[in-house]
């Protein structure tokens, strides 16, 4: 497509659906209806059409359509009715009871669905909700991507102009930026946390399958569902599975060799670009098996470079103030590791001719957190590092037990014992840890 192509978009609602045909006339109206039924709006050509069946029993409903996504218009009904937008892919995990073919998915764009949500999110009239909805019904006969977007659940909701002109707006106004494609795993039709991941971060859903389906999936038809989410990644659930599930689900996605994403590693990545942290990911397992990574201020995409701090300077900083130590790193350009037990590793990623200040900047503050909290002395390139721990055997010896009294001499006051003060200096120990940092007389 050239930059001057259009994208088109075919706009499709039944004429028996109350709702859908209220969207299309709130599209029409915002368009300034000519009645020539198609527009242009930005770089996005929309063609408004209408059909006489439920759109759920369409066959082959994209075959002579000139379009690039398909949108369809309608209305949302519940067993549990209350006022939402949704929006959602189509397919049957197992019978085909509301339209479609057993057992098959369509293809999605989970750009546009995230574009989408994230509008009527803005829009929404008050006391509407805004929520994924796990795929389901058909139509299935589609060679072309789709959307169902939906206002629900009564015909209250589907009569009132507001929420048709929240839809209309939305659909009108969503623009697709860099996502991260996800097939989706686990919880209740309403994909209470897939939505609440898609509007907060970049992580955007293709097809969603619910708690109660993952029993009903095989290797191919999941191999189906990530195909035509064009998934980037995998996001379970994991709350809302059983051990079991979790356990048969893995199984199934390990040959699909897509990494499984959670909720804090969407929120982490931000803006990096997807390739990037791809990359990223790959070096952190070259550099220590199933370590994990946490990007900090980055927003495009660079070449990254290991840089590795001494590892007993990192060990003193963690045992200072681990806290401090991870809000410090989130102040600068790096990529931080864990291992798989959630200790930080010594070696970190940066952008590449930025290894040096970088360097610097992580010794510079562990000595900081080190140095703030420990009594401490240099000698030449070495940071040495004074302590006093409690010796036990003398606080036996002066007939201190182990409870109350020896917690009070720990926290450095002194206890009454027999008519005896004993003070902490009597029962303390000290020590040193020298740590070697080349070029420490350069720091702080």
């Amino acid at each position: 497509m050239t930059t001057d192509e259009p994208y088109k978009i075919a706009l499709i609602n039944s004429f028996q659906d109350p709702a859908g045909r209220l969207i299309k006339e709130r599209i029409l109206v915002i368009a300034g209806d000519t009645g020539l039924r198609s527009f242009r709006r930005g770089r996005v050509l929309f063609s408004v059409h209408e059909v006489r069946e439920r759109l759920i029993h369409l066959e082959h409903p994209d075959r002579g359509l000139d379009a690039d996504l398909i949108i369809f218009l309608s209305r949302h009904q519940s067993a549990h009715p209350s006022p939402v937008l949704t929006v959602h892919g189509t397919g049957n995990f197992r019978t085909a009871d509301f339209g479609g073919a057993p057992r098959t998915c369509v293809p999605l764009d989970p750009a546009w669905m995230h574009a989408v949500l994230q509008e009527l999110n803005r829009r929404a009239p008050p006391g509407y909700r805004v929520s994924y909805e796990a795929t389901h019904h058909g139509p299935t006969s589609l060679t072309l991507p789709s959307l169902f977007v939906e206002i629900g659940s009564t015909p209250d909701e589907w009569s009132d102009p507001a929420a048709a002109d929240a839809v209309a707006q939305s659909v009108l106004c969503a623009q697709p930026h860099q996502v991260i494609r996800l097939l989706g795993f686990g919880g209740t039709h309403y994909a209470r946390r897939q939505t609440a991941i898609a509007l907060s971060s970049r992580g955007a859903f293709g097809h969603i399958v619910p708690t109660r389906d993952i029993q009903d999936l095989d290797r191919d038809l999941i191999g189906a569902l990530a195909s035509a989410s064009h998934a980037d990644a995998i996001y379970i659930d994991r709350k809302a599975l059983s051990s079991r599930d979790l356990a048969g689900l893995g199984s199934l996605l390990t040959p699909l060799g897509l990494p499984i994403l959670s909720e804090g590693d969407l929120t982490a990545i931000g803006d990096l670009p997807w390739a990037t942290y791809v990359t990223l990911t790959r070096m952190a397992d070259a550099y220590r098996p199933g370590a994990h990574i946490t990007p900090h201020k980055f927003s495009g995409s660079f070449e990254p470079v290991l840089i590795e701090i001494p590892p007993d300077l990192l060990t003193e900083a963690l045992k200072a103030g681990a806290s401090n130590l991870i809000s410090g790193l989130t102040t600068f350009p790096v990529v931080h590791l864990t291992s798989g037990d959630h200790q930080v590793l010594p070696g970190f990623f940066c952008e590449r001719g930025r290894e040096r200040e970088d360097l610097h900047a992580l010794i510079n503050l562990c000595l900081m957190i080190i140095c703030g909290k420990r009594d401490t002395a240099r000698s030449g390139d070495c940071l040495i590092i004074r302590r006093t721990r409690m010796d036990p055997a003398k606080a036996r010896s002066l007939g201190i037990p182990p409870g109350p009294l020896l917690a009070t001499l720990i926290e450095g006051r002194p206890v009454t014992v027999g008519g005896r003060t004993v003070t902490p200096e009597m029962v303390l120990i000290p020590s040193e840890t020298r740590v070697n940092i080349p070029g420490l007389r350069t720091y702080l």
